[in-house]
């Protein structure tokens, strides 16, 4: 298989898993944490989820190093 195929196909399953885990997250309250910084003033609104992005580094850091580990 071309290699660029092959990073192609990795870079669509990384995509579809970072959606499902949008949106599953989202019903556990994932991205509204109380460490996700929200500051609206006006029309500018800016959103950086601190807390969501360390409990996903966590997570994904466990399951890396617990399926890949050599």
């Amino acid at each position: 298989m071309n290699p660029l195929g092959k990073i192609l196909i990795t870079a669509g399953i990384v995509l579809l898993l970072a959606g499902v885990l949008v949106t599953v997250g989202s019903r556990f309250g994932l991205g509204k944490l109380p460490g996700d910084f929200f500051f609206q003033k006006g029309n500018a609104t800016f959103y950086f989820p601190l807390a969501t992005s360390i409990i996903i580094s966590l997570l994904l850091t466990l399951f890396l190093n617990l399926f890949f580990r050599r």
